[in-house]
C-alpha cells in the first residue's frame, strides 16, 4: 500500500456482500465533491477514496455488482478513516457468520482495533446505519457512546452491553469512533468529517451541491454561522455566501457582493431578506465572527484572529461579539434583526 501524502486522508470503504449501496455512494460522493471543490481552488485533494474488502467483487444490496475491490490492507499508513456500511435485514442477517464477514472481522481486530487504541491516533472508524452492528460484533465499541438505525438500537445494546447506546441521534462521535443512524445519516457524517478536516466553508459548499442545506449534527443542525441562513435554493444568494466564506477578510461592500451575485445591490438586499432571512451586512459580520472564533480556538492571538477574519479594529470585533451574544440569548441568529440595521455601503 502506498503511503498517503501529508494531509491526505485514506477513506477505506469496507465492501461486504449486500452492502447497502447508498451507505457507500452518499458519503463517497460527499468526499469526491469536497476534492472537486478544492481542485477548483487549485488546492490538493484531502481525501483518497478506496474500496477494500475480503472479495475482489461482490453484489450490492440492489444487485449491482461491485468490482475492483482492493484486499484488506495489512496496516494503516498515514491518516485513515475506515467506513463500515450497513447491510439489509435484521441483526442476524447483518452479522452473518459467513467467510467474508469472518475474514473482515478478524482484520478489524488485528489491524484496525490497535490503530484506534493508540494514544493520539489520527485514525477513525465511521459506521453508517447497521454498520454499527458490525463494529460491535468485531469488539470495536467497548464503553463508547454509539447509535445506529432506530429499528436496531436494542440489537446494538445487546451486542455491545457496555456501550452507551443513544437513541434519536443523527450521529454520535466518541473519540475515534463515529456512528450514524439511518442510511442518509452517512452523508451527514461525511459532511462532519469534511468540516473537521477541510473547514466549515468546504462542508457548506459540498452540502449546497448535494442539496442538503439542513446539514444535521449531533446537537445543533446549524451550529456554525457558516451553515446558518443557507436553507434555500437561490443560486445568486449562494454565490455571495460562498464568496464571503472563502474571503471573509476582504473589505466587502454591497456593490462587491452584488457583483458576485450578478444582480443590482438593491435586488441583492431583497434576495437576502427573502431567502436567507438576514441582510448582506449581517451575513458578512456573522461569517467574520465565526472565522475569528475558529482562529481563537486554534490558538491565534486575538489581534491576528481579528485581522484574519476581517475586523478592522478591536471595537468592531467587540460590537459584533456583543450582538451575537445578545442574539444567542434571544434564540435568534448571530446578527440584529433586518429591520434594525439597514444594508449600507461599505460593509466594513
Amino acid at each position: 500500500m502506498t503511503r498517503a501524502p501529508a494531509g491526505l486522508v485514506d477513506v477505506l470503504f469496507v465492501v461486504l456482500p449486500d452492502t447497502l449501496l447508498l451507505d457507500l455512494a452518499g458519503p463517497a460522493e460527499a468526499f469526491r465533491l469536497a476534492n472537486q471543490n478544492l481542485a477548483r481552488q487549485d488546492r490538493a485533494p484531502l481525501w483518497r477514496l478506496r474500496h477494500v474488502g475480503p472479495l475482489a467483487q461482490t453484489a450490492s444490496s440492489v444487485g449491482l455488482m461491485l468490482s475492483g475491490i482492493e484486499p484488506l490492507p495489512e496496516r494503516l499508513d498515514g491518516t485513515t478513516w475506515v467506513v463500515l456500511m450497513g447491510r439489509p435485514g435484521e441483526a442476524a442477517e447483518v452479522v452473518r457468520r459467513q467467510r467474508p464477514w469472518l475474514d473482515t472481522r478478524q482484520w478489524l481486530a488485528r489491524v484496525v482495533a490497535p490503530a484506534l487504541a493508540a494514544a493520539g491516533t489520527p485514525h477513525r472508524l465511521l459506521t453508517v446505519c447497521s454498520g454499527a452492528l458490525l463494529a460491535a460484533d468485531a469488539g470495536l465499541i467497548g464503553t463508547r457512546a454509539v447509535t445506529t438505525h432506530h429499528e436496531l438500537l436494542d440489537d446494538l445494546a445487546r451486542m455491545a452491553p457496555a456501550a452507551q447506546v443513544r437513541a434519536n441521534r443523527v450521529f454520535v462521535e466518541d473519540g475515534p469512533l463515529l456512528t450514524s443512524a439511518g442510511i442518509t445519516a452517512g452523508i451527514d457524517l461525511a459532511l462532519h468529517g469534511i468540516a473537521q478536516h477541510g473547514g466549515e466553508a468546504l462542508a457548506a459548499a459540498v452540502a449546497q451541491v448535494m442539496v442538503v442545506f439542513h446539514r444535521r449534527a449531533p446537537d445543533d443542525p446549524e451550529r456554525s454561522p457558516l451553515l446558518a441562513c443557507r436553507s434555500h435554493l437561490h443560486p445568486a444568494v449562494h454565490r455571495v455566501q460562498n464568496a464571503v466564506a472563502e474571503e471573509p477578510a476582504r473589505p466587502w461592500t454591497l456593490a462587491d457582493l452584488a457583483a458576485a451575485a450578478h444582480v443590482t445591490p438593491r435586488h441583492l438586499a431583497r434576495l437576502f431578506l427573502a431567502h436567507a432571512g438576514v441582510t448582506p451586512r449581517d451575513y458578512v459580520e456573522q461569517v467574520r465572527l465565526a472565522w475569528c472564533l475558529e482562529a481563537l480556538a486554534a490558538g491565534q492571538p486575538l489581534k491576528q484572529a481579528r485581522a484574519l477574519a476581517g475586523f478592522s479594529s478591536e471595537r468592531q470585533w467587540r460590537r459584533a461579539r456583543a450582538r451575537a451574544r445578545a442574539d444567542e440569548g434571544s434564540g435568534t441568529f448571530a446578527g440584529p434583526a433586518p429591520a434594525e440595521r439597514t444594508c449600507v455601503d461599505p460593509l466594513s
